[in-house]
């Protein structure tokens, strides 16, 4: 008898202690590749798994967050854990973070928040009953991970070892070019405006070109003070760069901006996109560049 294959879909619920980590957690697993909700009721896992199984490939990997914000509903947990372990076409994986007691006061006196089971009394009271509630769960879990000496970083370096199979953290470059006419990027972690630069828009027959063109990118690329600017920052970039990746951040958003986003930030964000791609993963976007007007 010919035996059915069964497209297996992996899983992973992460809970645990209220200010644990799980932020940092969900977080790390959306760079992975997984597809992350935030504080799902377990009574809903059940028509969640069969949207999943319905949308098919795009869906096999899955974080889901299920903590003391659902209330009523984490009692459900043990049960919906159960029913899982059930189905054979699913891999299941509980990751449990757990923090002492001190660490956990701290960081909630650090955030200003009261804790979700002590919304008028002592963080410890509400995390002494938390850890009650918890602890069938704890017991159940496959993986268990202490934060309470673990910096964010730390973290997500250890859950990017453990779930993706590889040892380098992932991390993404995009570098992008706008115009401040049309408004500041409001995504970009460094922003250099470049509008210093002798603008190619008041030369008449680089006006209707952009700098994608060769035109336009050798005659600014070919201003001493481009040249410059190039030189100061590729070792800024070369000193800046590995100490963002080693505060376990996992994007860098690179602006340069001219005045319409066509010329000067353009060249830019070509030359800085085409430099950057041979020592991390990179892509470029220019934001403004379709709003040019003959």
């Amino acid at each position: 008898m010919e035996q059915q294959i069964e497209t297996l879909n992996e899983i992973v619920i992460i809970t645990g202690m209220s200010g644990a980590g799980k932020t940092v957690a969900v977080q790390s697993f959306e760079d992975l590749g997984y597809y992350c909700i935030d504080n799902l009721p377990p009574a809903l896992l059940p028509t969640f798994i069969k949207l999943m199984r319905d949308t098919g490939r795009n869906m096999q990997k899955v974080a889901v967050v299920m903590d003391m914000r659902g209330g009523e509903f984490f009692e459900m947990l043990i049960d919906a854990i159960y029913q899982l372990e059930q189905q054979k076409s699913i891999a299941l994986h509980i990751l449990f973070l757990d923090a002492n007691n001190e660490t956990l006061v701290r960081r909630y006196k650090e955030s200003r928040r009261s804790h979700p089971l002590a919304k008028e009394g002592l963080p410890l009271e509400g995390i002494a009953r938390e850890r009650n509630l918890l602890a069938d769960v704890k017991m159940r879990a496959h993986t268990v991970i202490n934060t309470s000496l673990l910096k964010p970083r730390e973290l997500r370096e250890k859950l990017v070892s453990d779930f993706s199979g590889q040892k380098s953290s992932i991390f993404m470059i995009n570098v992008m070019s706008f115009g401040f006419k049309h408004g500041m990027p409001i995504d970009a972690d460094l922003v250099f405006d470049v509008r210093f630069l002798t603008n190619p828009y008041y030369i008449e027959e680089l006006r209707p070109k952009t700098g994608l063109q060769t035109e336009v990118s050798s005659y600014v690329m070919a201003l001493p003070e481009a040249q410059q600017l190039a030189e100061k920052l590729t070792d800024l970039f070369e000193f800046m760069i590995p100490q963002y990746k080693k505060e376990g951040k996992s994007q860098l958003v690179i602006a340069f901006g001219c005045t319409g986003g066509q010329h000067r930030s353009v060249t830019f964000a070509e030359y800085f996109g085409d430099r950057l791609s041979k020592i991390e993963p990179t892509q470029i976007t220019h934001r403004d560049i379709h709003l040019r007007k003959a």
